[in-house]
């Protein structure tokens, strides 16, 4: 393992690549410490210490950090992990869409332009009702009093300053994200959102450690906490390296006087198909009311808003429902059992006991149907597990079920990146010459799901 490590710095690509990467996330860190012009980003951390584990705490620890910080980073990656999203469904509803998809590279670069679009229109709404948002917390609501309010002058000027701050500092960090891809290892927007995730993990050590030496958690809660850590990590690689492979075989084939084909072979179908999408997309849906319960001010929206909050049973059932729902909904609409059976039959390939066409591609879809289900519980599971360990046990769990899938997935593709560039190279791979080969999310029908989290440059 050393020795593969050193390895690295001996190929003059790999180590460029790696330090670039290392740059641009240096770069976006002291971002995140760049305050918005005209607030008051003391008042705004004492407001977000108070809101944690709410859907602010999420939406700051997707950030970075950076929206308790008031910082130009503030809205963070989100605006163009939604965009891409969203233009990636819509590649299979519109046609046109459909057909530049189809074009190869020049059309996926008329993609990006879109979605760069999309994640410049989606960061200045967001960024608007950022701005009115915080100018309410200074005029006698959440925080207080005049004494206390996080905006110094409201009004139209602040707004729009608002606007072009935070849009300008989303636009930078997908620019990051780009040239992390193109120069640097790889998956620039998902390790952009790592970065920021475990940014935070030193100091939430540090506050265990100190509520440790004050009495306020038991050893018995740390020893816990460590084995839910461990098991956490282990059940994620597990799951996201798990695939169901069904046999192919190739139909012989005799060109002139040579004989092709003869061969098996097997369809790796992953067991989580969507990735971190679910969660992502189901936070975003349930953040919605809290959302609305600041602008409108009704007694019902109120109650639905306390009602559909983290940690209680109405807001874990609906997550786990939308979990569910979102793991089937966008497995359906990245991965179709048709063309890949229309593929196997046009290369001469079949699925021993199933006849081409029609019936391979239902039998695919049956067995994805049934993978999907389980995925959709691990997935259900792993962000739910730490909010059932804060509320019974009273163990501070403070990086979340989401936050580990995204760091834990990240780190197998960010190291099966670097071992394909070790291995091309004619070097040995992490685990040795005989150790078996790092697989990350991208690999099989996993790549569908882990592209909603990375950069298309």
């Amino acid at each position: 393992m050393a020795s593969s490590i050193g390895n690295i710095g001996k190929i003059p690509e790999l180590r460029r690549r790696l330090l670039f990467t290392l740059f641009c996330l240096a770069a976006y860190r002291i971002g995140v410490f760049v305050t918005t012009p005209g607030v008051n980003r003391t008042e705004m951390q004492a407001y977000i210490a108070k809101s944690a584990g709410s859907f602010l705490g999420m939406f700051n620890m997707f950030s970075g950090g950076a929206l308790e910080k008031l910082s130009i980073f503030a809205l963070g990656i989100m605006p163009y992990v939604s965009a891409s999203i969203i233009i990636q469904l819509l590649t299979v509803v519109v046609p046109t869409l459909d057909r530049l998809n189809k074009e190869g590279e020049q059309g996926r670069k008329k993609i990006n332009q879109y979605t760069r679009y999309g994640c410049l229109a989606i960061a200045i709404v967001q960024s608007f009702f950022i701005a009115s948002w915080l100018e309410t917390l200074g005029r006698g609501g959440a925080m207080g009093g005049a004494g206390s309010r996080v905006v110094l002058d409201p009004g139209w000027t602040f707004r729009l300053m608002t606007m072009l701050t935070l849009s300008t500092g989303t636009c930078f960090i997908m620019w990051l994200g780009e040239q992390i891809t193109e120069r640097g290892i790889g998956n620039g927007t998902s390790l952009i959102i790592f970065a920021g995730i475990v940014a935070d993990f030193p100091d939430a050590v540090a506050s265990l450690l100190q509520q440790k030496s004050m009495g306020d958690v038991s050893s018995f809660s740390m020893l816990l906490i460590a084995a839910l850590a461990v098991g956490t990590i282990g059940v994620i690689v597990l799951f996201e390296r798990a695939a169901r492979k069904i046999p192919v075989q190739y139909a012989k084939r005799v060109v002139g006087k040579k004989m092709y084909g003869g061969q098996s072979s097997h369809l790796p179908l992953k067991i989580n198909v969507s990735g971190v999408i679910p969660p992502i997309f189901a936070s975003s849906i349930l953040m919605f009311p809290a959302q609305l319960s600041t602008y409108i001010k009704h007694p019902w929206m109120a109650e639905l808003s306390n009602a559909l909050q983290p940690g209680d049973w109405r807001y874990n059932t609906v997550f786990i429902l939308l979990i569910i729902f979102f793991c089937y909904f966008y497995t359906a609409v990245t991965f179709n059992p048709v063309d890949v059976a229309d593929n196997l039959k046009k290369h001469g390939g079949f699925i021993p006991g199933i006849r081409p066409g029609k019936k391979t591609a239902e039998y695919i879809d049956r067995v994805l149907s049934r993978i999907t289900f389980v995925g959709a519980l691990y997935i259900a599971g792993v962000c739910i597990l730490p909010v059932f360990m804060q509320a019974w046990f009273r163990v501070p769990f403070q990086l979340g079920g989401t936050g580990l899938l995204i760091v834990v997935g990240v780190a197998l593709d960010t190291v099966q990146q670097i071992e394909s560039h070790l291995i091309s190279r004619s070097y040995e791979g992490f685990t040795g010459p005989k150790g078996p080969r790092i697989r990350g999310r991208s690999q099989g029908t996993g790549a569908a799901g882990g592209g909603g989290l990375r950069s298309r440059a």
